[in-house]
């Protein structure tokens, strides 16, 4: 099995990706000989970058440059994240190769209906038009000589996208932080920086810090957490 000659594989990484996610991607490009385009947002044209595994950013430099360019935080209203961080980079990357129009895919799974009711009409789900669910997923990786290396838990894996994105649970990014404070610190930094929240709903993440150093059961457990690129 191998892509068609016209597919072009595309990773625009936030800087926000668990480390895991950035080896992992490596992986799929180094073991497979898949070549595999980084891209970062930047603020200014052509509004994208090329960077490879060694250079891409851990610091979140990316994101903060855009909330910076933005003046206020991404929300579940207004989740510029997704738009400017990953799809406008991406297409903005094919048009500079002189490629106008093309058909974007996603690895939306066939046991995501609510990420599969809001595709877009130019975003093709091919995993979902094949059957495939989450124990599929698994049970491949279970059997292959690379995977991931995320915790799968509770059938997700909680640092996946952005390690602390505002769209997970407040039970499971307080969990995440007791396991890593460091984690939080970028994340209450930005709402400093804009003087707001990235969620209206919950506490500001300095107060999410000190919950995790104290109790997180005051937040529900089975608050669902929507994934970041779900065809918006």
């Amino acid at each position: 099995m191998s892509l068609p000659d016209d597919a072009i594989v595309c990773f625009a990484n936030t800087g926000k990706e668990d480390e895991a996610t950035l080896k992992f991607v490596h992986d799929c490009e180094t073991k497979w000989n898949v070549p595999i385009v980084w891209l970062e947002y930047i603020p200014e044209q052509p509004k994208f970058k090329i960077v490879n595994y060694e250079t891409a950013s851990r610091d979140g430099t990316p994101f903060a440059e855009l909330i910076t360019k933005k003046s206020f935080l991404p929300n579940s209203v207004m989740r510029f994240c997704t738009t400017d961080l990953k799809i406008n980079p991406i297409s903005a990357y094919m048009k500079s190769i002189g490629i106008e129009e093309f058909e974007t895919m996603a690895g939306i799974r066939a046991d995501e209906p609510k990420r599969i009711a809001k595709l877009r009409q130019s975003l093709y789900a091919p995993l979902a038009s094949a059957g495939v669910s989450q124990a599929d997923i698994q049970n491949f990786w279970k059997n292959y000589h690379f995977n991931l290396g995320l915790e799968f838990r509770d059938k997700v894996t909680p640092l996946g996208n952005c390690d602390l994105c505002f769209m997970k649970g407040a039970y499971q990014i307080t969990s995440i932080i007791q396991q890593n404070p460091d984690r939080a610190i970028w994340w209450a930094e930005q709402e400093k920086k804009i003087g707001g929240r990235f969620s209206k709903d919950r506490p500001d993440y300095t107060s999410m810090m000190e919950f995790g150093k104290n109790q997180i059961d005051m937040f529900d457990k089975n608050e669902e957490t929507i994934a970041c690129f779900c065809g918006d």
